[in-house]
């Protein structure tokens, strides 16, 4: 009977009320969360809406209070009388919200505060004797809880001092992408017409991303990069259809790869320090959204991930973007191969290089047009990935490929400086939230400028174009299907005296590609696909190559 004398006294106490609502709008911690280690990170969170918290002077200030809530009067006597009240910032009371008995004797404290400095300021003529007798009895029923909660808060701040004492970096974030895949292929012909060796492999590519900011809108990226997915093109000796997480030399050793300094100037500008393995689309768009995701997702090959004029450049050097408006982007930079070295023909400037500029604009969300023009020197489509013919990669393929057709296998081994110009226009519209149209096309006029006694100076005409169709949250939210047809980069054209040592493209290869990607978690998605291409190395003669891949994808 004493206690229930009690609650019925309480329940007409204001301060009581005070209680409640103070500790309504504080954070929410139950009796689970104060015994466990998670509750670190929940503290941390909720003091920033603690910080929030706006002081009321009126009842009328609380926008979910009325007159005819049976608490109000209980509720305008802690505000207007006592002060003992605060409202979230959208000045809301939440008085329904849920309460522990923690939570309340932290309120009942700090209402108790309250009345100490009324009297303190000798005002204690403003607190009625039944309300003083009420706070004595709650601060006896619950003496224990506060001394518990008293002690689990400083337990949690010499936890909380300890995690930001041994944690990675205050500046740093990890995140991580792992690509395991396997591929096979199914049928088809080389570049020499011979039969492919159908084979199926296991590969992988992983990333581990440092990324560090110093002010909070600047980037400082380390990527450590590691692969052993080796490329189809030793067994096709063509460069089409590489896919886009294949690794160079496939020995999966741990190196430094993407190695960058972002940082705004002003509200327009962003300028990109590429220090490491710099690529256009790090300061460029690519201007093919769902299907360019650098291999980790959308488009499986070089090709369907953006216009290969993208790929003729790579390295050191630096890059800019400047915003006009929303509507209007202009980007550009430059990269050198071999900036590091000081032998002759290498460095920042007397070595392999590439520079790019952009015109993109955005006429709506929907429609992106980019307008793109890269000058490389001794840089082809391989600089930076592989797509096309021998002859449109006529430098790497006579370094590098010992399984040329007939018509090149006589100048193998031949270092020739060549010079590109290269045009391209990228375009995507989106026609709905569910469908994507992309496309792009260029053309690369390439020079060669030395002899070395035996292969004529000329020119090179090269074409390659695509068209893009992307599913975003096909049959289920988060997948992603794909398809992408076009031509790989082609010698159309060669200037007479290098057509007659060389020849030129004497077909056209289509490339069709198609994936979908599905998602099984945030984390985690699946992506089964399909190369398939058509006179390989742009010959008629070479039977269709047919290339299977299942990609499975982690992110954290």
């Amino acid at each position: 009977m004493q206690m229930q004398s009690l609650w019925k006294s309480l329940l007409v106490s204001p301060f009581l009320l005070g209680a409640i609502a103070l500790s309504a709008s504080a954070q929410s911690l139950s009796d689970a969360e104060v015994d466990s280690w998670t509750p670190v990170t929940h503290l941390a969170s909720n003091s920033s809406s603690l910080a929030d918290l706006d002081q009321v002077t009126s009842v009328s200030q609380l926008t979910d209070v009325r007159p005819t809530d049976w608490a109000f009067q209980a509720l305008q006597s802690l505000v207007e009388r006592y002060g003992c009240i605060v409202g979230y910032p959208d000045r809301t009371y939440r008085g329904n919200r849920a309460l522990s008995r923690y939570e309340f004797a932290a309120g009942v404290n700090a209402c108790l505060d309250k009345i100490q400095e009324l009297i303190a300021a000798a005002t204690a003529d403003f607190v009625r004797k039944e309300d003083l007798e009420v706070i004595k009895r709650l601060q006896e029923e619950f003496a224990a809880e506060l001394a518990t909660l008293r002690g689990r808060v400083d337990a949690l701040d010499v936890r909380t001092a300890t995690l930001e004492k041994q944690q990675f970096s205050l500046t740093t974030k990890l995140n991580g992408e792992v690509v395991f895949a396997a591929s096979g292929l199914a049928t088809g012909q080389n570049a020499r017409g011979e039969d492919v060796f159908k084979t199926g492999i296991f590969g992988d590519r992983v990333r581990l991303n440092f990324d560090t900011s110093f002010t909070g809108e600047d980037l400082l990226r380390t990527r450590l990069q590691a692969g052993n997915f080796r490329s189809f093109t030793s067994s096709l000796g063509t460069f089409e259809g590489e896919q886009r997480f294949a690794s160079p030399d496939g020995s999966n050793e741990v190196e430094v790869d993407a190695l960058l300094y972002q940082f705004p100037v002003g509200e327009k500008l962003t300028v990109v320090i590429e220090a490491n393995a710099g690529a256009s689309d790090d300061f460029v768009d690519t201007v093919n959204p769902f299907l360019d995701g650098d291999g980790g997702s959308g488009a499986l090959t070089n090709f369907g991930s953006r216009n290969p004029i993208h790929y003729l450049l790579e390295g050191t050097g630096l890059g800019l973007r400047y915003e006009f408006n929303d509507f209007l982007e202009i980007s550009g930079g430059y990269l050198a191969a071999d900036a590091s070295s000081p032998l002759r023909g290498r460095g920042l400037f007397n070595g392999a290089y590439g520079v790019i500029g952009q015109l993109t604009i955005k006429p709506s969300e929907a429609i992106k047009i980019g307008l793109t023009y890269v000058h490389a020197y001794n840089n082809d489509f391989t600089a930076n990935g592989a797509s096309g013919s021998n002859r449109a990669n006529l430098r790497s393929a006579l370094l590098n490929n010992t399984d040329l057709p007939d018509a090149l296998a006589p100048f193998g081994g031949l270092d020739i400086p060549t010079s590109s110009n290269a045009y391209g226009v990228s375009a995507s519209f989106q026609v709905n939230p569910k469908f994507v149209i992309n496309g792009f096309g260029g053309y690369v006029n390439t020079r060669t400028l030395a002899t070395r006694g035996v292969l004529p100076r000329g020119e090179l005409d090269i074409w390659t174009y695509a068209i893009g169709l992307a599913f975003p949250d096909l049959l289920k939210d988060g997948n992603l299907g794909g398809i992408i047809v076009g031509v790989e980069p082609r010698v159309k054209g060669v200037s007479r005296g290098l057509r007659s040592a060389i020849g030129r493209d004497p077909d056209t290869s289509i490339h069709v590609e198609a994936f979908y990607q599905y998602r099984i978690n945030d984390y985690i998605s699946i992506t089964p696909g399909i190369i398939w291409l058509t006179a390989p190395d742009m010959n008629s003669n070479n039977s269709d190559v047919v290339i299977g891949t299942i990609r499975t994808t982690f992110t954290f």
